[in-house]
């Protein structure tokens, strides 16, 4: 194993060469998010085992005539159907437990929102493997134990990620890796039979496919997730922290973005374009509010410009949140979000849209206009805060008249108390929220300050001088955009690369069986020239030379020469090993390309956008559907829809995966990970 180091807290036993915790990765640390995660992988057993019992009931109920059995069935169904709610909402309140992700500073900020990460079953690709190198590439399959066996130490690491740089480099490595795997051991026109098992992020529900789409997909998603944990973990009382977080949030959303854009059939409803769209503006946001938070971290002075500019930034996070309050109600995601989640991201715009009233009314009651102050400037200023001004008011009038400046002032501020009250109601309506103690002090005190701010002003009939408050335009200098990820900063080597350059040996190409060719040079002469890299084939084969006689072909590649692989070599070193030989007989071995049918799409499942509004459970299928051989279209994998809403119309049942016949373990070398196999340890 390489790049590893012991984990906190630990002492090494050995060399850190010799140790076996990858760097990335500390499956032993037991931190609150490991906790957490293992209560998820609790949960999603849980649900698992209650599917299946509804999977069942299902399935009798479809079959029986008996009205007596009907019943029981019936009734049994609604106790499954109670338990899968119940785990559901635990699920929930673990999706809404941040305060484990955030920083352990004392901080007075309200917390942030980080994903969770997606839980998987361990996958032996082994034997699929093995077979596929003895059988494609008609090599010795033993060879390729430790190759095999790193890329399952690798995937194993890649479930219990570091919440650091580290960890996301680790988990990026896999997914590169994942592309090299592809190309050598996935044709497209058949699966390889290994099962890929992976549980939705928000409600626990197992999708297995034999695709290796989703296992990308997955760790994609992860990525994002790590990056969200990573912004959450930010000191948020620090210029440099600050910094860092608006940083992860970015990144996240380009992870989510770059996921919803490359794979658009994911059947698990967290990686659903609708969810992956939601989760890009809710990253977006958070970022948008660490900027802000930066900008107010050295305090906020009482002046008239510094006031309107951090006016139209409150209003900018204001306005983020309320967008992507508006798409977590719409359908489909309506019903797959956390309440909580919902609801912190109402809070949080009306929080902030009450601090930009807050601010507009510390302007007009606390900053006369002097003789000596920039009347231009401020008039200009103050009307940008507004699309338009109030009926009867001018923004020079109102600068000028403290009659007008106070009452719009006072406006104001009813405006922001009414959002702050608003804010700390919905605060009280979620349980989840109500517990969450430095979130209700931080409404309490600013809700407070704008009371104050409020009974400061003198007293007068405001049924008299009642003004229509008008909205603020939102408005930032620090923009927030999506960062793309960058793989190729993230150097990774093919494991497999003994099986030769990937744009030959690849698993869309198949040859013939290696054949050995040895022949004598005539007059010095081999009778056949060299072309190509690595590796080279044969050209301008003379008929008449030996080596055709022996069965050389135009157009062949040579693998090895003398015994000695040379799959990587170039033609002047072919040249080299040829000359190297003498008078001696030059024995090398190549190999033929065969044509191929042309290739198909990966087969995977096609996600519904209607199966949202029936959402309830997720049913696996690992059967094809049948299609018709006359038509060119691509093999799709099916995808059986919820049912709690339209059983009538599509009844969940799960279709449990079979075991792969011949699965059966295989010796390998001895992974560090072995303690950790079971489905009690995930984390």
């Amino acid at each position: 194993m390489t790049d590893a180091l012991p984990p906190r807290g630990c002492q090494a036993a050995e060399p850190a060469e010799d140790s076996y915790f990858r760097k990335g990765c500390n499956p032993l640390a037991e931190t609150g998010r490991s906790k957490l995660q293992n209560q998820r992988a609790v949960l999603n057993q849980q649900i698992l085992r209650a599917v299946r019992m509804r999977a069942g009931a299902e399935n009798l109920l479809r079959a029986t005539t008996n009205n007596k059995v009907r019943e029981q069935v019936l009734l049994e169904l609604s106790f499954v159907n109670s338990d899968l709610q119940i785990l559901k909402e635990e699920l929930e309140g673990l999706n809404i437990s941040v305060e484990v992700y955030q920083n352990t500073e004392e901080t007075f900020s309200i917390p942030l929102v980080p994903l969770g990460l997606k839980e998987t079953k361990e996958v032996d690709f082994t034997l699929p493997l093995k077979d596929f190198i003895l059988e494609h590439y008609s090599e010795d399959s033993s060879e390729y134990e430790d190759e095999i066996a790193d890329l399952m130490d690798l995937r194993q690491a890649c479930r219990t990620p570091s919440r650091d740089e580290a960890g996301i480099e680790m988990l990026i490595s896999y997914f590169l890796q994942l592309g090299y795997v592809e190309n050598r051991f996935f044709p497209p026109t058949r699966h390889m039979g290994i099962l890929f098992t992976w549980y939705d992020s928000f409600t626990g529900v197992p999708v297995c496919q034999q695709n290796l789409l989703l296992e990308k997909a997955s760790i994609l998603f992860n990525i994002g997730a790590l990056y969200t944990q990573i912004g959450t973990r930010c000191n948020r009382q620090t210029q440099n922290g600050l910094e860092n977080a608006v940083d992860a949030f970015q990144r996240a959303a380009g992870v989510l973005n770059y996921l919803k854009e490359t794979f658009t059939h994911t059947p698990s409803y967290d990686m659903s374009p609708a969810m992956l769209n939601v989760l890009v503006k809710m990253m977006l946001a958070q970022a948008q509010e660490c900027a802000f938070e930066q900008m107010s971290l050295p305090g906020i002075r009482n002046e008239f410009f510094t006031l309107v500019k951090m006016t139209q930034e409150a209003a900018k996070v204001g306005e983020v949140y309320m967008m992507v309050n508006t798409a977590m109600t719409q359908e489909p995601v309506k019903e797959n979000i956390p309440y909580s989640w919902s609801k912190l991201v109402q809070i949080k715009s009306d929080h902030y849209k009450a601090l930009a009233h807050y601010f507009v009314a510390t302007i007009l009651c606390d900053h006369e206009l002097q003789s000596s102050d920039d009347e231009d400037q401020q008039e200009k200023a103050l009307s940008q805060l507004y699309d338009h001004m109030p009926e009867g008011l001018m923004a020079l009038t109102v600068l000028k008249d403290k009659v007008q400046r106070k009452q719009l002032g006072k406006a104001h501020l009813r405006k922001a108390v009414v959002y702050h009250e608003e804010a700390l109601r919905v605060c009280g309506l979620c349980k989840k929220l109500r517990n969450i103690d430095v979130l209700q002090e931080v409404l309490t005190a600013a809700h407070k300050r704008s009371l104050l701010k409020y009974a400061q002003q003198e007293k007068e009939d405001d049924f008299l001088s009642l003004i229509q408050t008008p909205d603020i335009l939102p408005k930032t200098e620090h923009k927030v955009e999506t960062i793309t990820p960058q793989f190729s900063k993230v150097k990774v080597k093919d494991f497999f690369h003994r099986l030769g350059p990937l744009s030959v040996f690849s698993a869309k190409q198949r040859w013939t069986a290696p054949r050995t060719i040895r022949f004598h040079c005539e007059a010095g002469e081999l009778g056949f020239s060299l072309k190509g890299g690595s590796p080279v084939q044969i050209y301008c084969l003379d008929p008449a030379c030996s080596a055709a006689s022996m069965g050389l072909k135009e157009g062949d590649y040579i693998v090895s020469v003398g015994g000695v692989d040379c799959k990587w070599l170039g033609v002047n070193e072919v040249l080299e090993k040829f000359k190297s030989v003498g008078e001696q007989p030059i024995e090398f071995e190549v190999i033929s390309c065969q044509d191929t049918t042309a290739s198909m799409h990966s087969k995977s499942a096609t996600y519904s956008v209607g199966m949202q509004k029936t959402y309830s459970l997720i049913c696996l299928a690992m059967e094809e559907d049948k299609i018709d051989q006359t038509k060119k279209a691509p093999l799709k994998l099916p995808f059986l829809s919820w049912g709690t809403k339209n059983r009538q119309k599509a009844a969940s049942t799960l279709c449990l995966p079979s075991a792969v016949a011949g699965s059966s373990q295989t010796k390998k070398k001895l992974s560090p990970f072995a303690l950790l196999n079971t489905e009690s340890s995930l984390y």
